[in-house]
């Protein structure tokens, strides 16, 4: 699978269910803005490893809304320790989708250790994530989002994904204004 077409269907669920992504910095971030922006969407920059870690505060806060981490392999293997605490909160509304691409895109794409023997999908399971699931086409991940996404419990899954990208420009949002406009959209579901 390439990784855009993966975003093409994580964004498809998320703006069905209305619900909130954050993403991982990079190519990833890049791909989902030139794909569709929205106020909804969280765009990371310049903080690696953090995606699931701010995606797990704001399913925290906000408990009536969906809410999904798209993480890199590189990204979620710099800070496991995220998974551990996700499996320990347990939220209900909270997807985590790693992208699996055995390699760090952004940065010239030296390979990651899922490239050698490290499996995400037992790491998360050996962390206390029940609902854990490694897919490899198009096909099954949409379906299998979609299920995580409307499950009653917190979800994982891996998608394996080729080491294409999108030649698309970097996003052009002044970071300030992403982060107003993502809170705004936070209180609306709050007032809402």
């Amino acid at each position: 699978m390439k990784r855009v077409d993966i975003l093409r269907i994580v964004l498809k669920v998320a703006v069905e269910i209305r619900g909130f992504i954050i993403s991982n910095l990079g190519f990833p971030s890049r791909e989902l803005y030139h794909i569709r922006d929205r106020d909804e969407n969280f765009y990371m920059l310049g903080s690696m490893g953090l995606c699931g870690s701010i995606a797990l505060g704001l399913a925290v806060s906000s408990p009536k809304k969906e809410v999904i981490a798209i993480e890199g392999d590189g990204s979620i293997l710099m800070n496991l320790g995220s998974l551990a605490t996700a499996a320990n909160i347990r939220p209900p509304n909270l997807t985590i989708l790693i992208i699996d691409n055995e390699a760090h895109s952004s940065t010239g794409f030296q390979p990651t250790f899922t490239a050698g023997v490290t499996d995400l999908a037992a790491i998360a399971r050996g962390a206390g994530i029940e609902d854990v699931v490694t897919v490899r086409d198009e096909k099954e991940l949409e379906s299998r989002f979609f299920d995580a996404v409307k499950s009653d419990k917190l979800s994982l899954i891996v998608a394996k994904s080729d080491k294409s990208w999108e030649d698309v420009p970097i996003i052009d949002l002044d970071p300030l204004l992403m982060k107003k406009r993502f809170i705004k959209a936070i209180r609306a579901d709050f007032e809402g």
